[in-house]
């Protein structure tokens, strides 16, 4: 007998911060497709227990995609750049099942943002339609500002004309001649007085080590930080730079814990064995996306290991409820969203037992698994939707079992 959901994210979830974790809830609770954010576990470990699911190729896979997955960075080259873009979750599977949860939150998504279910349907078809063609083809491509078109060259471009002093001003008050991340309560929290100083004292360190031009900043700051929903609960700070040549110049970078992927249980193709977990983020990350985020790499800090990067503010992120109800940009955007999925396969075509691009080809071409899959996204949905309902009417049960553990 299968345990209830509130059982589920009790065990998936021990590990994390409690007051954080109710945090975590509070945004899961909001919708369906919140939800669905917030249990990728749920997903793989019922796709597991499937026993005619659609064979496919293995490939290198972000584990998470889903309508929200996808935003703007800053490449190691300093130009900006729309991609996936996170990869926690990231391992060697089958390119269906990536697939399979992005189609899932189309329709989850789309429902749970008002959209017509027929506007669902239609962009489920674009999606694969668009993925298999592009999987066809053998070529991978990359959206920037140049090759950019409709809202996500209006998105890049607004990006690309920011100042960074404005991006600053909106996370951080300046005080005395010098910028302090602004303590909401809601995205970033205050530290403890001796890990803040703990924590600048690492990061100063550690970009003294790096070579080239992240060693001209000093750290001035340092918050708790609050991001996304599925990580919610796990170990993440933010920092804030400044530059030691131009006083006017800032920097945030972004440090999350690394912890394993939540597909390793239900996932039996065969791992590289990498050093942490945030050697196989940073991994993965490097062969899917085409340009690396800037300032890249690990850091081991009490024990733990983190992902280290250029942060990534929220404006950046494509926030699906806000363009759901622009229709005509609804099916430029998942059109780009299938291009790039394609495309970091391809991209990563080839390496450590993916499969090669011919096979890749191959499967695009192939009709008899399209048709199941979109199936299983439309009844998947349905479960995610009854799951969500059980969720709502346990939800204050569920959050007082976190109070109470956080008092023990």
């Amino acid at each position: 007998m299968m345990n209830s959901i509130a059982e589920r994210l009790e065990a998936f979830n021990k590990d994390l911060i409690p007051d954080k974790l109710q945090i975590k809830y509070k945004y899961m609770s909001q919708n369906a497709f919140s939800f669905l954010r917030g249990t990728c576990h749920l997903f793989y470990e019922d796709l597991s227990k499937v026993k005619d699911f659609p064979t496919s190729p293995n490939t290198w896979i972000c584990g998470d995609l889903h309508l929200e997955n996808f935003g703007s960075f800053k490449g190691n080259n300093r130009m900006v750049y729309f991609d996936l873009n996170d990869f926690d979750e990231a391992m060697l599977g089958p390119a269906a099942w990536e697939v399979a949860r992005m189609l899932t939150s189309i329709f989850v998504g789309f429902n749970s943002f008002k959209i017509d279910p027929a506007e669902a349907q239609k962009n489920a078809d674009l999606f694969l339609s668009t993925y298999t063609k592009i999987l066809a083809g053998g070529k991978a491509y990359s959206i920037d500002p140049r090759t950019a078109a409709g809202i996500v060259k209006s998105f890049l471009k607004n990006i690309k004309k920011r100042k960074e002093t404005d991006l600053i001003k909106k996370v951080a008050d300046e005080k005395g001649g010098q910028f302090k991340i602004k303590i909401d309560n809601r995205t970033h929290f205050d530290l403890d007085k001796k890990l803040k100083a703990e924590l600048i004292s690492h990061l100063t360190e550690w970009i003294k080590s790096k070579k080239g031009w992240s060693a001209n900043y000093v750290v001035n700051d340092a918050a708790f930080r609050v991001a996304g929903t599925g990580s919610v609960g796990l170990k993440r700070y933010m920092f804030l730079l400044q530059s030691t040549k131009s006083k006017k110049k800032y920097l945030l970078v972004d440090m999350k814990e690394a912890v394993q992927s939540s597909l390793t249980p239900y996932n039996l193709v065969k791992q590289p064995v990498w050093s942490s977990n945030a050697e196989r983020v940073l991994s993965i990350k490097q062969r899917m996306q085409n340009i690396p985020p800037a300032l890249l790499g690990p850091s081991s800090f009490k024990g733990d290991i983190y992902v280290l990067q250029e942060m990534q503010p929220l404006a950046d992120k494509m926030n699906f409820a806000s363009i759901a109800t622009k229709d005509d940009c609804l099916e430029m955007i998942i059109k780009d969203m299938a291009i790039l999925t394609a495309s970091a396969q391809i991209r990563s075509g080839g390496m450590q037992n993916s499969a090669i691009i011919d096979t890749l080809m191959a499967f695009g071409k192939q009709k008899d698994w399209q048709q199941p899959l979109l199936n299983y996204a439309i009844n998947y949905a349905k479960q995610v939707a009854k799951d969500y309902n059980e969720f709502m009417a346990d939800y204050k049960d569920i959050v007082a079992t976190v109070e109470h553990s956080e008092t023990n």
